[in-house]
């Protein structure tokens, strides 16, 4: 079965945060099985967990707006939507902190799905089954996907409280610190790695895996620099009891309806098409992604989110092995040579764009169709295999093995037919700086659009003095709004920290 149909079942998921009246969430609903009466059986317990998938649908999170906060903020895309204020949530002018899309909305959505995890990890080990293996790997999903969801809302806001049971109305959490943060998502991944299992049959097919867990484990170490824990997540994946991934002959199917889940995916959302309702929770709410719509050049989609022109310049200062342009653009990018380049243009559409615009092309699908709309089922590769040999490399540069991390990135050059590193640029040798700037590159031209740029930034600095943001600010003017020490993070809401007076305001809002 291509994807799991994921049906959100738990009985109201209440934020910990106070923003109703009490005596309204007192009520109760005729049609709603109370939490007393549920968590009493496996088949609950399934129920539960595939709730917590279903967040992967809100409009907060991977269904729209997050894409928002991790491509369009980076120095890949940026916004100049007739909506001002969404846009200006691309281009670090936040005023209104309570910005429902720009901001409320992923905040509420996040901690509504790590809600749904305590819930599981709370009632779930109360629940006798026959079948203890099943009972354990539930547990894990609910671990992983906890991390999951604390991991980006910490690079996101930073500073958040670290809820790790069901929560009241009348919570007031305590406010804790990235790294606290952080912690706990170490924990959870590392527990969750231990009852997950190698992979699951065709019917579980985008449940977390081992090798899952351990990618999202690198990607927390790359964050804190812990170079040699990265290193050692990324062994299992690249030579140890998990090495069974591999890059994909056809760049373009990391980005398509067709061949999902291939052997290069570590981690996807399991997108589908087939229900077209809202983001709610009734029935027959989407399990469907809306990037496309909203990202779209202008008479395809809404064209609120556009592309940086400097990426085409990038992918065109080196030619590949046949003198030609990197493959990778045809799939990368929409913008004005794209016919001439690649005599890409399908399905009749009528383009409506500048000479210096660019818009992203990953999970579009102009390959069979001629407009986008809300109910994309286009998978998205939150971690793919490429994304792991290019942070391995990045390791073994850290930890002084420059020379044995050429290999890696030859691994997915080799793939677009770009001749080696060492070739292409000897200028590098072992120079730990050089590889660097160099491997900079290399990210953005395999992995452009694909929202791990601005964790990128994070991690290798370029945020955090005045030097290095002008310096971005050349290709990507919103960076003159940056303010170092501001600007890394988002601001809470403002109801939230007016809502519990344990929670002051981000540094500098």
């Amino acid at each position: 079965m291509k994807k799991i149909l994921l049906y959100s079942t738990l009985l109201g998921a209440l934020l910990f945060f106070n923003s109703c009246n009490e005596d309204e969430l007192n009520l109760t609903s005729p049609n709603d099985l109370p939490a007393d009466q549920f968590w009493k059986s496996p088949t609950d317990a399934e129920k539960g967990v595939n709730a917590i998938y279903a967040m992967f649908y809100k409009d907060g999170l991977w269904a729209r707006w997050m894409y928002f906060r991790m491509d369009l903020t980076s120095d890949e895309g940026f916004s100049k939507s007739p909506w001002a204020e969404l846009a200006d949530w691309t281009r670090f002018n936040y005023v209104n902190y309570n910005f429902w899309e720009g901001n409320s909305v992923t905040f509420r959505d996040s901690y509504k799905a790590i809600f749904r995890c305590n819930q599981v990890l709370t009632n779930v080990p109360d629940i006798e089954f026959t079948d203890a293996a099943r009972k354990e790997s539930i547990l894990a999903e609910a671990k992983f996907m906890r991390a999951v969801h604390y991991f980006y809302a910490a690079e996101l806001w930073e500073n958040i409280p670290l809820v790790l049971e069901p929560s009241e109305p009348t919570d007031r959490p305590a406010q804790n610190t990235k790294e606290e943060v952080f912690a706990q998502v170490e924990k959870d991944l590392n527990e969750a790695f231990a009852a997950l299992p190698l992979s699951w049959d065709i019917n579980n097919t985008g449940r977390p895996t081992k090798g899952a867990a351990k990618g999202f484990l690198a990607k927390l170490y790359m964050q804190q620099h812990r170079w040699n824990d990265a290193k050692l997540a990324m062994d299992f994946l690249i030579s140890g009891e998990g090495a069974q991934y591999s890059l994909v002959s056809n760049y373009k199917d990391n980005f398509t309806a067709a061949n999902e889940n291939n052997t290069e995916s570590v981690f996807e959302i399991q997108f589908s098409g087939e229900r077209l309702g809202g983001t709610g929770e009734d029935a027959n709410a989407a399990m469907s992604n809306s990037r496309q719509q909203f990202f779209a050049p202008r008479s395809i989609g809404w064209s609120d989110g556009q592309a940086r022109n400097w990426l085409i310049g990038a992918f065109k200062e080196e030619p590949n092995q046949n003198g030609g342009i990197d493959e990778r653009l045809r799939h990368t990018l929409f913008y004005p040579q794209l016919q001439a380049d690649f005599g890409d243009l399908t399905y009749g559409r009528t383009w409506q764009w500048g000479t210096d615009e660019a818009w992203f092309r990953k999970g579009a699908r102009d390959y069979y169709r001629n407009n986008e709309d809300y109910y994309a089922e286009v998978n998205y590769r939150l971690v793919r295999y490429a994304d792991i040999l290019l942070m391995y490399a990045e390791a073994l540069n850290e930890l002084g093995q420059t020379a044995d991390a050429y290999q890696y990135v030859d691994m997915v050059r080799t793939r677009a037919k770009m001749v080696s590193l060492a070739t292409a640029h000897p200028e590098i040798g072992n120079n730990h700086d050089s590889f660097l700037a160099r491997l900079k590159k290399e990210r953005v031209l395999e992995l452009c659009g694909e929202s791990v740029r601005w964790l990128d930034l994070k991690r290798w600095g370029d945020l955090d003095t005045q030097a290095a943001v002008d310096v971005i600010a050349q290709r990507d003017p919103d960076f003159n709004n940056f303010i170092v020490g501001k600007s890394i993070r988002l601001p809470l809401p403002q109801s939230e920290v007016d809502n519990n007076p344990n929670l002051t305001q981000n540094h500098g809002y």
